[in-house]
């Protein structure tokens, strides 16, 4: 055998490294193996993550295979185990190595990557601005095509994230203030309790005495409103008497004023005073409080919907949210479909 058949028959037996994954560019995926990666291009991500460009190759002159994600070497078998079935094409990888995202994903914000802060508060905002500026241009645009539809949804997804960066940055920093105020509160709330706890119970301890009180001012000023209205009623009667009888115009009315001023002083007798103990500025009272009491419910829930009362109705459509979601509808409701991304 001649040297030049020689070296035809090793060209037709040299094996294509790169041929899995450019039939799997076309969509014709081979065979996968877990731990047994196939040299080429593909990108992967974290979970709720971006996607980041790997690369998979034997390095020239070597038998050993190497694995590159996002530019920082990898282990090849575990990289291939969640890259394999997302193949690109070289000139994707190098956009994307180039910080220049993937075409079917938004661009991402680069606005804090030099914010030269290492405020957290300051990265995340600036963060946002950037993002704020190309999706409030983005939302100017009517979505005309399945990638634009795509790229909203990472987009929304991708802000969600932000938010929750944001809002974790935002316990973390709070978490120390609320522990101090927390110690703070646990350190006073013997001395604020026990004293609130005596403070009412001398309340209760005087309550028998002072509602005793009151029921015999009660009492009293009943018995001033009836000596009112009854020196009222000899007020008048002396007036008839006097117009009946002939007695002097000028001793009658005399009389009879004497009567209505006693009446008058009878009446301002008959006002109630409080019960109270104590001295100023430190005086406990009978308060009267009116209770409501209800003694049919679903009267007084007709009557308070008739009303249309603010309260009642947010609370009857809360409880028919839950009917709903539940699938067990009540008589006087209905369940709607509302179609909503989430």
């Amino acid at each position: 055998m001649t040297a030049q058949s020689i070296g035809a028959l090793a060209e037709k037996f040299v094996v294509n490294r790169w041929a899995w994954w450019q039939n799997a560019l076309k969509g014709n995926f081979g065979p996968m193996h877990e731990g047994q990666p196939e040299q080429g291009y593909y990108r992967t991500r974290f979970k709720g993550g971006q996607w980041e460009p790997v690369a998979i190759y034997y390095p020239e002159g070597s038998d050993q295979i190497v694995a590159y994600r996002n530019g920082k070497e990898v282990d090849p078998g575990e990289a291939w185990n969640f890259c394999r079935t997302n193949p690109i094409t070289y000139d994707a990888y190098v956009k994307a190595m180039d910080g220049k995202g993937f075409d079917d994903e938004p661009a991402l914000a680069t606005i804090g990557d030099n914010s030269g802060s290492d405020d957290p508060f300051d990265q995340i905002a600036q963060e946002l601005a950037g993002e704020k500026e190309m999706a409030e241009e983005f939302l100017r645009s009517e979505i005309k095509t399945q990638a634009d539809a795509d790229k909203a949804g990472i987009w929304s997804k991708r802000l969600s994230d932000l938010a929750k960066r944001a809002d974790n940055h935002r316990i973390v920093e709070k978490e120390p203030h609320l522990a101090a105020s927390k110690a703070v509160d646990d350190k006073w709330r013997g001395p604020v309790g026990e004293a609130k706890d005596l403070s009412v119970a001398l309340k209760r301890h005087i309550e028998p005495f002072l509602i005793a009180k009151k029921r015999e001012e009660e009492a009293r000023a009943r018995k001033a409103a009836e000596e009112a209205a009854a020196l009222r009623r000899k007020a008048e009667e002396e007036a008839r008497a006097a117009q009946q009888y002939n007695v002097d115009p000028q001793e009658a009315e005399k009389k009879r004023a004497e009567l209505l001023r006693q009446a008058q002083e009878a009446e301002k007798a008959a006002e109630v005073r409080n019960a109270q103990a104590g001295r100023t500025g430190a005086k406990v009272s009978v308060r009267t409080d009116k209770i409501g009491v209800v003694t049919d419910y679903g009267k007084a829930a007709a009557a308070l919907v008739a009303m249309r009362h603010k309260d009642l109705i947010e609370i009857i459509d809360k409880l028919a949210q839950r009917a709903a979601k539940a699938g067990m509808p009540f008589d006087g409701m209905e369940v709607r479909e509302e179609e909503k991304v989430v």
